[in-house]
């Protein structure tokens, strides 16, 4: 079977109150469709958890209008830990988030109104798209960023997650395991130099190489029309040394923990993960249960360790009251579902407007 890549399930990001940071992210970016909320034990990441395994509690939320979700983290049998030091854009790791917007000045001003921490103002990036920078309450830097493709419209100024920047030790020796393991084979701007718009941003002074990948594949898939086409920026500084954004702590801990891939044909990936000097560091081997949603995961990392998931489906919660769950694995992995029935995900929006 084909390997398919629908696009960027989630982004995990690490908090000390998963409930309070969900009312956040639903009211600012409209990630308010509960797909699950799930207390467990994490025994399969021992590798990146101190060779134990810890207690957590996570809510995966989507904005229905397009996007990849968030999968919100939180420590219960430890106390979750932030980087001893002040990230800079260029350290290596997720550095930012992207969150697509419908229009940007637009976004913009209304964040004005609700005192979110603005880092700039609108300005186009090298590629022609209007972008500009924030800040939420735990420190994660997020990239609003200008797209044209909208599932539905819920009346909401933004979608979700677009991509990511991730800092880069080397663009060069990064580009393989985007390009072939990810699957993104297409330059959008390659770029050098200092970066007004950066310049509030910590360590946005610097001097930096740029890429943004996007993707020449027509996007497949069950969930494919919900997440859209998504972008990757590699980041590399040239006038200081990098630090690892995760030094000396574990996976979960503060911050963005790993960006996760929804793919099918799992032989086939694994195959080219491997086949590209990327194998799988974690797996689940064939099915784990986060309580209301089910599937087969797996880790691995690009150069510099930053940790990218892969998550086939099997189970997806519609309507938890009267026990409707839609099982993946009895379809063909290749096409998309039917709008009804991605649109009926609908069904576990909690609004957190007010």
């Amino acid at each position: 079977m084909e390997r398919i890549i629908s696009g960027i399930q989630q982004v995990g990001i690490g908090v000390t109150d998963a409930d309070q940071a969900f009312k956040w992210y639903s009211k600012i970016f409209g990630t308010d469709v509960v797909v699950f909320k799930d207390a467990a034990r994490a025994d399969l990441m021992k590798r990146y958890t101190g060779g134990e395994g810890h207690e957590r509690y996570a809510i995966l939320a989507l904005n229905m209008q397009s996007g990849g979700g968030f999968e919100i983290w939180q420590y219960t049998s430890r106390k979750s830990q932030p980087a001893a030091f002040e990230l800079q854009l260029g350290d290596l790791g997720i550095f930012a988030v992207k969150i697509k917007s419908k229009d940007v000045k637009a976004t913009y001003e209304y964040y004005k109104t609700q005192g979110v921490n603005l880092l700039s103002e609108p300005t186009k990036n090298p590629g022609g798209l209007e972008t500009f920078f924030m800040k939420d309450p735990y420190g994660n830097v997020f990239e609003i960023m200008e797209d044209h493709y909208w599932f539905v419209n819920t009346g909401d100024l933004t979608g979700a997650v677009c991509g990511v920047t991730i800092g880069v030790s080397s663009i060069e020796k990064a580009i393989p395991f985007y390009e072939k393991v990810l699957g993104y084979d297409k330059e959008l701007f390659v770029s050098e130099g200092e970066y007004p718009e950066f310049k509030n941003i910590p360590g946005g002074t610097h001097k930096f190489k740029r890429l943004l990948l996007g993707h020449k594949r027509e996007l497949t898939g069950a969930f494919s029309r919900l997440l859209g086409s998504t972008y990757i920026e590699l980041i590399e500084v040239t006038d200081r040394t990098p630090k690892k954004i995760f030094e000396n702590r574990y996976w979960g801990d503060q911050g963005f923990i790993h960006v996760c891939f929804d793919i099918n044909g799992y032989e086939e990936h694994e195959r080219i993960c491997n086949e590209s000097g990327f194998p799988f560091t974690v797996d689940s081997a064939n099915s784990f249960d986060m309580g209301e949603a089910a599937g087969h995961f797996s880790y691995n990392e690009d150069p510099d360790g930053t940790l990218i998931e892969y998550v086939e489906t099997h189970r997806v919660p519609i309507l938890k009251k009267i026990g409707w769950y839609l099982n993946l694995k009895k379809r063909n992995p290749a096409k998309p579902l039917p709008n009804w029935i991605v649109k009926s995900l609908g069904f576990s929006r909690v609004k957190e407007k007010s």
